[in-house]
């Protein structure tokens, strides 16, 4: 990638005899919001931190805005990190705290001042830099972390979870927050969660990762939509996975058919793949009832939405349709 503020190539890390990362590559252009997603131990906080220059790699090249990072130390790379634990200091008020990455680097203090009143106001805490962290609510404290992070106008952010601790409600605000200060801050992100949803939400492209590896990287629609195998359709919501051979499509090998894509009709149209089964349960999650309809391929989930469907019993017998191209073949 031509423009590419960060550019990993071939990179692999060994804990002892545990190899952690495994050939890995990956490129972010600058303004790109960019998500590391995968289960506990994959090896995405590894691959974060290599890029920081918290570790070393034991392969593989890192470049940072065009610049060779072997050898950097971290506080040398134009890039900074901000964590779960934000790490704020009790003791300093939010302009110190914010300014703190500029003290360091010995910024005058005329021009200290003026970026910390761009930041904060970047983050929506105008006039709020008199004020003691500990008496901030946890969405201030996160605004402020980020704000430490961004004053120092980085090429690169890295977030190591910055939401993993706070609860659903207001994690789900502060993802649509953090989507757009990072489009407002033009600074690329690279971050890493192991929340599916949260991914979907947020990122421009998606690197799931497995045992060390990305398995496939793509945008949040095609990563969901266009699954390259069994773990990718899995990992990422619910999905139906079928052999072909089972299914009206010339070919060997299996599909990913996602709960939505079926339809519970009275006739499939001529394009369809149809399939009876009888209702075995139903579930409603916010607007969308969930089927487990058990059929000759085994229990299908099947969706659709509340309300604008027939009242439907266990035990009834239904007709499941679904467009042929919706059946997505899938690597074996």
């Amino acid at each position: 990638m031509a423009d590419a503020v960060l550019s990993v190539q071939g990179v692999s890390k060994r804990y002892g005899g545990a190899l952690v990362l495994d050939q890995v590559s990956l490129d972010v252009a600058g303004g790109e919001f960019v998500t590391l997603l995968g289960p506990s131990g994959c090896g995405k906080s590894t691959l974060l931190r290599l890029i920081a220059g918290f570790e070393n790699t034991d392969g593989g090249t890192i470049h940072v805005a065009g610049r060779p990072m072997q050898g950097v130390p971290t506080y040398n790379r134009p890039l900074t990190m901000m964590f779960q634990s934000l790490a704020l200091f009790p003791n300093m008020d939010v302009a110190a705290n914010v300014g703190y990455g500029l003290r360091v680097r010995r910024v005058p203090a005329a021009e200290r001042s003026l970026r910390v009143g761009e930041a904060l106001d970047l983050v929506g805490l105008s006039g709020l830099g008199a004020r003691r962290v500990s008496d901030l609510s946890g969405g201030q404290r996160q605004r402020v972390a980020l704000a430490r992070c961004l004053v120092i106008q980085p090429a690169l952010l890295l977030l190591d979870e910055p939401l993993g601790a706070l609860d659903l409600q207001l994690r789900r605000q502060l993802q649509t927050e953090l989507k757009e200060l990072q489009r407002r801050a033009g600074c690329a992100f690279v971050y890493v969660t192991h929340d599916q949803e949260e991914a979907l939400s947020m990122s421009d492209r998606i690197a799931l990762m497995r045992s060390g590896r990305i398995e496939q990287i793509d945008t949040p629609a095609d990563i969901y939509a266009r699954p390259r195998n069994a773990f990718v359709a899995s990992f990422v919501g619910e999905v139906n996975l079928l052999r072909v051979t089972d299914l009206a499509i010339a070919g060997a090998g299996r599909v990913a058919i996602r709960p939505e894509s079926f339809r519970i009709v009275e006739n499939g149209a001529a394009e369809d793949l149809c399939i009876a089964g009888v209702l075995e349960s139903t579930t409603q999650v916010s607007s969308t009832l969930r089927h487990r309809v058990r059929t000759r391929l085994g229990t299908l989930a099947v969706a659709e939405l509340a309300g604008g469907s027939a009242v439907r019993a266990a035990g009834q017998t239904l007709t499941l349709a679904c467009r042929a191209a919706d059946a997505v073949r899938i690597d074996e």
